[in-house]
């Protein structure tokens, strides 16, 4: 464990933009595992996520946008994007966190007093892990369209049906589910957002291979499974409400350009060892295109988390931003792919001068982006309603 200072929120609102950059990286050269400086390409997950969740807990750089009266950090959106800018400077993996970024939010605006105070402190200290329920088979980017149903049966809901595409369902040890609780002429009514301990009889989880070779998607079926009705967050038949709130930190987070910005990091360091890739890539007009891209998309990611904050954030901001970033992601990987020649076809690590990379595994990582998070195709479909509007 790093002997890391740690400082008070009162010191960190204290501190300029640079000396808390500063703050962060040596916190980073102490504490964070070498091995795991792997952008892209690694997600860490299981105990390796855990230890380092609580590892940050310990030393109070954890929930960096949480108020500080519910245990987070309480940023502002400026530290915000410094914390985030650090971690990504630095190389450091990414982590899922389901329940830090998208349920705790959730859990402080629709919550019950008993369920912030039960919760959250087990969300930040890691005791609970969570896994997220909501897309099914025929249920993916029309979520409203679910057919898991909980059925209120004296002081518990029985819940029974299947979640497809749950991250890290394995290592989870809860998950929030939305289940049909009542019938409606619009289907988005009658949508319920329940808590769920993963150990609670009648749930079974099946991992699923993706292309890359993970098993970090999951199918979950639930089976006559029996939740407390205190579980229930928010009303009864009003959790698309709940639902969307969540969607939209999934979207913020899903509409970072940082992973296309860490892929054209990688191809910068490329270029450097390889003299064929830097011949290829004088003549390849790509290349200052997603450069510029990048600066572009940006720009655009930091106005719309200022927009968010405000809560004057439209859903079409959210899709813009969705679109961009994972449509960009692809094309940095593609141009990484077609600059490395017959590298590029090669399955596991190829080395580029002192460091190496799976080439495979990243094209591989960079192909679901425009399908998880509501498809690129449904979120034209909710920028062109949200134009046909405005138009009229």
């Amino acid at each position: 464990m790093s002997k890391h200072t740690v400082i008070s929120g009162a010191d960190l609102d204290a501190m300029n933009e640079q000396q808390f950059a500063a703050h962060l990286r040596a916190f980073l050269e102490k504490a964070y595992p070498g091995e795991w400086r792997r952008p892209v390409v690694l997600r860490v997950r299981g105990t390796d996520e855990r230890r380092w969740l609580k590892q940050l807990n310990s030393h109070g750089l954890r929930a960096p946008g949480l108020p500080r009266e519910h245990g987070g950090m309480g940023l502002s959106l400026d530290k915000q994007l410094v914390y985030k800018a650090v971690f990504d400077a630095y190389g450091a993996a990414r982590v899922l966190d389901v329940g830090g970024t998208l349920l705790a939010p959730v859990l402080i605006r629709y919550g019950t007093p008993a369920q912030k105070g039960h919760y959250l402190p087990r969300i930040l200290s890691c005791e609970d892990m969570w896994c997220q329920g909501y897309s099914e088979p025929g249920a993916g980017s029309d979520l409203a369209s679910l057919r898991t149903s909980a059925e209120r049966r004296g002081d518990v809901f029985v819940i029974n049906g299947q979640k497809i595409w749950t991250s890290h369902a394995t290592t989870a040890s809860h998950i929030f589910v939305l289940a049909r609780t009542g019938k409606f002429e619009k289907k988005q009514q009658g949508i319920s957002f329940i808590l769920c301990d993963m150990q609670t009889p009648g749930i079974t989880v099946r991992p699923i291979v993706n292309m890359a070779g993970d098993d970090e998607f999951c199918e979950v079926f639930f089976d006559n499974v029996e939740v407390p009705v205190e579980n229930l967050v928010g009303e009864l038949d009003q959790g698309w409400t709940v639902a969307k709130s969540l969607l939209g930190t999934e979207r913020l987070i899903n509409g970072s350009p940082v992973l296309a910005q860490q892929t054209f990091d990688y191809l910068l360091r490329m270029l450097k060892s390889s003299p064929d890739m830097r011949l290829a890539a004088v003549a390849d007009q790509r290349l200052a295109q997603i450069a510029c891209d990048l600066h572009d998309a940006g720009a655009l990611y930091k106005e719309i988390c200022a927009s968010a904050l405000a809560n004057t954030a439209e859903d079409a901001d959210y899709s813009v931003l969705k679109v961009l970033s994972t449509e960009l992601f692809q094309r940095t990987a593609d141009l990484v792919t077609d600059l490395a020649n017959e590298r590029g076809g090669s399955a596991g690590e190829c080395d580029f001068g002192d460091w190496q990379l799976d080439l495979h595994r990243l094209s591989m990582i960079a192909r679901p982006g425009t399908i998880y998070g509501g498809t690129n195709e449904i979120q034209r479909d909710i920028l062109s309603r949200a134009m046909f509007s405005a138009g009229r």
